[in-house]
């Protein structure tokens, strides 16, 4: 089982992902990533989903025109994990 990080972790987690912002009621990081268009909003959400598949760890998202919204947190946790942190830092890399 994956453990839920405690609040130093979490803020030292937060500190290295500036424009993720955490969901207190969810325990969760969540981020709002803007596209051009739905294209290149649909074709990150696509590496995205490659990423997580590989990972066995997935996002909750949601998709409107250019923009994506996403939310990470483990549920088997009952919160956020290093996983997440994990993961967001992936999704950022796919950024770069």
């Amino acid at each position: 089982m994956v453990d839920q990080l405690s609040d130093v972790e979490r803020a030292d987690a937060l500190d290295g992902l500036p424009d993720w912002d955490f969901d207190e009621a969810r325990d969760a990081i969540t981020r709002t990533f803007t596209f051009a268009d739905f294209s290149e909003a649909f074709a990150f959400m696509t590496r995205v989903a490659l990423l997580a598949e590989k990972a066995d760890h997935h996002p909750e998202w949601s998709n409107v025109y250019n923009r994506v919204e996403i939310l990470l947190t483990t549920h088997d946790a009952g919160g956020l994990s290093e996983r997440d942190v994990e993961m967001a830092e992936a999704i950022e890399a796919l950024l770069e």
